[in-house]
């Protein structure tokens, strides 16, 4: 089974209110997401993370919930943050928020973890 793309979507809205709202929840209410501690550093990507994303060769998106092609919506819907792998039978999981926090924010331990599971996919297919 070939991977056409891979989607990271985090647990929060772009754009500027969806930001604002995502801070607020993280200084107020405790609230964070999984994907963005491992893909930013407060409001930039990480440099790290740039070059894993360009190092892939098929495309790897980040996306915000707002931003999500209507396919990912469905999939997607209830579970973010979430890293998911497109193929032509649809999407399957790469990462759940709990493997994601296990990560601990770092950006290789997520590059090990999304080659193993793509080995997976492969293998499987």
């Amino acid at each position: 089974m070939s991977v056409e793309s891979i989607w990271g979507v985090y647990h929060a809205d772009g754009g500027l209110i969806g930001e604002i709202r995502y801070v607020a929840g993280a200084l107020f209410r405790g609230e964070h997401c999984s994907l963005c501690d491992i893909t930013h550093k407060i409001a930039w990507e990480k440099s790290d993370m740039k070059k894993l994303r360009n190092n892939f060769d098929v495309p790897f998106h980040l996306v915000h919930l707002n931003e999500r092609p209507e396919d990912l919506i469905t999939y997607s819907d209830g579970i973010t943050p979430i890293l998911v792998a497109k193929t032509e039978s649809g999407f399957l999981t790469i990462a759940s928020d709990d493997e994601l926090k296990e990560c601990q924010g770092s950006v290789e331990m997520l590059s090990e973890l999304i080659s193993e599971k793509l080995a997976h996919i492969v293998e499987s297919s």
